[in-house]
């Protein structure tokens, strides 16, 4: 049982009477007042929510815009710009790679590499797998430029700095190393895969860096013909020369790559896309590149020996027009131009311009044969001094009256004679101006000479009109007007040939990527002078070198008939403008008789031992001419020679 007592139930009373108002109490005979008991405490007062529909309308409105946002968005993205976003992808994504086109190489004639192209590398990098947000770490250009610079031989700051240019997936850090460059930076990236795989905290700094297949052009002669090749510049296109004149042809047409990557790797999957390079042509040039050393070896002792600032030679095939050697000196390494002397750079056979000197006398004379105003064997009295116009003219020796054939006036190369001899072109000096001016200009005097090779000079010649007083009579003996030296051997080229100029060619053709071989077109061809004229000429310079009072004797080949003419020339400097030094050259053919072979020689300035055209550009005419006839195979006629008279009694 229950310890507790159970309520009592109370009975119901009597109603009690109402209590006054006002709180009196009642009458006589009423009940006494209850006191009143414990007062109960009120009951605790509920409270009641509002409503929750409102709010839930407001959660369910705010859901509904959120969903509408995204659908809006999604719609955008996967409707409305979906090709765009999908390019965007694939530009984040994917890599496109330029595949340089293999440079077509230079051959002499007989097919002797002289050019050629050997694989390289381009390194490059995408800047954006260097960022922070990449590689997890702030310094990852500088930890990648640290491992590069050594290998690269670059400057480190120089490749961070490109590691860190903003808004491209790709720089070049250096063109053309060789394959051993890019494979000890594959070794030291795979060094750092493992490295990382084994170390968290190690990152593959060298991630984003890779190789674009290239190539690097090698000149396996090193500076043989080095002027005529040029060079190829950093860009990897012609920077001079051939490699300049023919980039089109050399140079082929790239290709291009295009694959999905992820860290730096190609995705197999993902495929690809590829249009492949079309090499560029192989070249074949007209030089020998035999006769060509010959010609660098001899012009380039003779200018040492000299003292000279330089000096070219140029021989070539005359009845072709071909050119079979070019040679400069000093001259320079295309290998390596770091250590090139800029002067030395260019061909400066076709680029300087000098005064010829003497050698122009064969212009002259064939002007004075071809208008009959002389022949051979026209006597012309020489005198020890000639007044014209406002100077007075001499010889280069001191003499008594020569009393010498035009044969002999060539032969001992007499300026007075040559001044008197074209005097005869015209009644008046202006009308034999004239006269000799067409016969300059027929001998491409003046003219480019149709080679278009880069830098080439035309020379200077003035019209008739324009001749100064004095030029009126140093013209005819080589003063006065300007060439260039391949001008000069085409000039003699043109006697040999019978008097019909071939234009000079240096390429024989070219070879395209499907083997076949286009010769380029046949050369113009111009009639100078008769046949008859050029014979004459052929038996004149002769003399020059046969004769014992000719200047050329040191150019005598034993068993060849020579024709040659030396030459002597005030040296206009580049420098100041004035005159200063000289201008040494030999120029001629042989066999005299049937001409094959033209060389032409000359040398800036000379300042050791004599500075005689005959002394120091004979002997290299010899050794160049002996060279060049062997190689052809070239016999003598066994005919014996004119022997025109040089001098008559009066």
């Amino acid at each position: 049982m229950s310890d507790r007592e159970p309520p009592r139930r109370r009975v119901p009373g009597p109603a009690r009477p109402a209590r006054p108002r006002g709180g009196q109490r009642p009458g006589p005979g009423a009940r006494p007042a209850r006191r009143p008991g414990p007062r109960r405490p009120p009951a605790s007062r509920v409270i009641r929510l509002g409503s929750p529909r409102p709010r839930l309308r407001m959660v369910a409105l705010a859901l509904t815009l959120v969903l509408l946002v995204f659908v809006v968005r999604l719609l955008q993205v996967q409707a409305v710009d979906a090709s765009a976003y999908a390019a965007k992808a694939d530009e984040n994504r994917y890599v496109v790679h330029t595949l340089a086109a293999e440079r077509g190489g230079i051959t002499d004639r007989n097919g002797v590499a002289l050019a050629i192209s050997v694989d390289a590398d381009d390194i490059t990098a995408d800047p954006t797998m260097f960022t922070r947000g990449e590689l997890k770490i702030g310094d990852g250009p500088e930890q990648a430029a640290a491992l590069l610079a050594p290998i690269l031989g670059r400057d480190q700051d120089t490749i961070a700095r490109k590691l860190r240019t903003p808004n491209t997936r790709y720089v070049l850090l250096a063109r053309r190393r060789t394959p051993q460059v890019w494979k000890q930076i594959k070794d030291l990236k795979s060094a750092l895969v493992k490295k990382s795989q084994a170390d968290k905290s190690t990152v593959n700094v060298l991630a984003g860096v890779f190789a674009d297949p290239s190539s690097k052009r090698v000149y396996p002669n090193g500076d043989l013909a080095a002027g005529i090749l040029g060079w190829v510049n950093a860009e990897g296109k012609g920077g001079g020369g051939v490699e300049q004149q023919l980039e089109k042809q050399l140079s082929g047409k790239a290709g291009q790559v295009r694959y999905a990557q992820s860290g730096g790797r190609q995705v197999p999957t993902a495929g690809s896309t590829e249009t492949p390079a079309v090499p560029g042509a192989d070249i074949e040039l007209t030089i020998d590149r035999d006769i060509q050393w010959a010609a660098q070896n001899a012009i380039g002792e003779q200018v040492k020996k000299s003292g000279a600032d330089r000096g070219y030679v140029i021989v070539q095939d005359t009845r072709t027009g071909e050119i079979l050697a070019m040679a400069n000196a000093p001259g320079f390494d295309p290998n390596d131009l770091s250590r090139a002397n800029p002067a030395a750079l260019g061909n400066a056979a076709v680029q300087d311009a000098f005064e010829p000197g003497s050698t122009a006398k064969v212009m002259s004379m064939a002007a004075v044969l071809q208008e009959n105003a002389a022949t051979p064997l026209t006597h012309v009295v020489v005198p020890n001094r000639l007044h014209r116009g406002d100077r007075l003219f001499q010889d280069d020796v001191d003499h008594d009256t020569w009393y010498l054939t035009l044969n002999g006036v060539l032969a001992k190369s007499s300026n007075i004679g040559t001044i008197l001899a074209t005097g005869q072109l015209g009644r008046t000096q202006a009308e034999a101006n004239t006269v000799l001016y067409s016969y300059l200009r027929k001998f491409g005097i003046g003219r480019y000479t149709g080679l278009d090779f880069p830098g080439e000079t035309r020379g200077i010649l003035a019209p008739p009109d324009k001749w100064s007083t004095s030029q009126q009579y140093t013209i005819p003996f080589g003063q006065g007007f300007s060439i260039n030296a391949m001008q000069a051997a085409s000039v003699y080229s043109t006697i040999a040939n019978g008097g019909v100029r071939v234009q000079p060619t240096l390429v024989r053709g070219a070879k395209g990527a499907d083997g076949r071989f286009t010769p380029v077109p046949k050369p113009e061809k111009t009639r100078v002078v008769s046949a008859a004229t050029a014979q004459q000429l052929a038996r004149m310079l002769e003399s020059v070198v046969d004769d014992e009072q000719g200047t050329g004797v040191k150019a005598r080949i034993p068993g060849y008939r020579v024709a040659g003419k030396t030459g002597t020339a005030n040296r206009v400097d580049p420098a100041t403008g004035r005159y200063r030094g000289y201008t040494s050259s030999f120029a001629g053919f042989a066999p005299a008789d049937s001409p094959r072979v033209t060389v032409y020689c000359a040398i800036q300035n000379a300042t050791r031992g004599s500075y005689f055209g005959g002394q120091i550009c004979g002997p290299v005419y010899k050794q160049v001419m002996e060279f060049a006839l062997k190689t052809l195979q070239v016999p003598p006629t066994g005919a014996r020679a004119a022997n025109l008279p040089v001098d008559f009694k009066p």
